[in-house]
């Protein structure tokens, strides 16, 4: 389960935060690299729900390997096509973001299914399951960002796109031709969930507010993580003078931070409970956020976002073991579905503000976004503290 996973999350990343950058060295435009973003994330939001469908009905390892296989088989075609036009940079790069964002929606609830499944089976213990998921997560970040940096500074579109496509084949061979199925996916009783869709999972979050309340707080709390994500770019390179491998440095720094919180998590949950160690987290985050905001250095901005993915980490943490639990393996495909196209709503919309907002009003915007994540995690959690479905998150 973890090497595939661990294959995918790098091709992700690789994607994720090379094209903004690679539309930035090539056209210098703030406005086209927010575009590219929002790109990469609305077509995720249009097939989510299709994909957990399909992953309901046949199976994670099947929808993950030919989600894959497709990926790669599209970022190569379009480094093929930049290299023999490259006067046709910005289409190309922008439906390649578009393809490679819904592709990677297919892999992701794929082998979220998988890891859900691992989780149930742990018990008591899912935390420590999820925790190990998200340090692969992580570790492709840390990696991620700053390999992106560099393919794009020194090879261009070339180097980048044949990285992520090789990747992208890596994990779809990686992973089993049975790769222990959910019965779920085999039911009679899962494939008359199937036509219910999206009615599942808003029965799932109806039946179970602590799964629903957290996943508010998290829509809200995604809007400023995309718009730092979006706008970091073009803040350390347009504002602060640095290249873009500086960018990716700043990334794969907020990636060891938050391997590093994902660790702490681990015994933390164990020990303290899941409230707990959400509230730390979400107190990290929001403070973070609202000093990233303020900072004028790079050494300043590197390590506030180092500290604002610290607390996101220990709230993933948080979310992933509560979602394991809390949603029934039936439906869960459906159910985890409709979570992600919420929690992923906020991404595109931060990009369209990038793209919207002058880049010298980009820190202001950044401020306001972090007070009104500070007042939606503070909500959240303390309406969590009164729900009793939070117990069974944790030992």
């Amino acid at each position: 389960m973890y090497l595939p996973r661990a294959a995918d999350a790098g091709a992700f990343s690789l994607a994720t935060y090379g094209i903004p950058m690679l539309v930035l060295a090539t056209t210098g435009s703030a406005a086209l690299t927010g575009l590219a973003f929002a790109m990469e994330w609305i077509p995720r939001l249009t097939v989510v729900t299709v994909a957990g469908t399909l992953v309901d009905r046949h199976g994670p390892a099947r929808v993950f390997r030919l989600a894959c296989t497709l990926r790669a088989l599209v970022v190569l075609a379009a480094a093929i096509v930049l290299s023999a036009h490259p006067g046709g940079t910005e289409v190309t790069v922008m439906v390649l973001a578009a393809a490679s964002g819904a592709l990677s929606q297919f892999s992701y609830v794929a082998a979220e299914t998988t890891g859900a499944d691992a989780s149930r089976q742990a018990g008591n213990r899912a935390h420590r399951v999820q925790s190990v998921l998200l340090g692969v997560d992580q570790t492709a970040l840390l990696a991620g960002p700053a390999l992106a940096g560099l393919l794009v500074q020194q090879t261009g579109s070339t180097g980048l796109l044949t990285t992520c496509a090789t990747f992208s084949l890596l994990a779809a061979v990686l992973m089993p031709p049975r790769n222990a199925e959910p019965a779920a996916a085999v039911s009679d009783a899962t494939k008359a969930e199937h036509p219910r869709g999206l009615r599942a999972g808003w029965s799932v979050l109806g039946e179970r507010p602590a799964l629903a309340w957290l996943v508010g707080g998290f829509v809200v709390s995604n809007l400023s993580l995309g718009v730092l994500q979006a706008a970091t770019p073009v803040i350390v390179v347009q504002q602060l003078g640095y290249s873009t491998g500086s960018v990716g440095v700043i990334w794969s720094a907020a990636a060891v931070a938050s391997l590093l919180a994902v660790a702490v998590c681990r015994g933390a949950i164990g020990r303290w409970g899941l409230w707990p160690t959400g509230v730390v987290s979400a107190a990290v985050a929001a403070g973070a956020c609202l000093a990233v905001a303020q900072s004028t250095t790079y050494s300043a901005y590197l390590l506030l976002v180092a500290v604002f993915m610290a607390g996101e980490g220990g709230l993933t943490v948080v979310l992933r073991t509560l979602r394991s639990h809390l949603i029934p393996a039936r439906v869960f495909g459906a159910t985890l579905a409709l979570t992600i196209l919420l929690l992923l709503a906020p991404f595109p919309l931060a990009g369209l503000l990038v793209a919207a907002i002058p880049p010298a009003q980009l820190g202001h915007a950044l401020t306001v976004c972090a007070v009104v994540q500070a007042l939606a995690l503070a909500v959240t959690f303390a309406r969590l503290r009164t729900l009793p479905g939070l117990r069974p998150a944790h030992p």
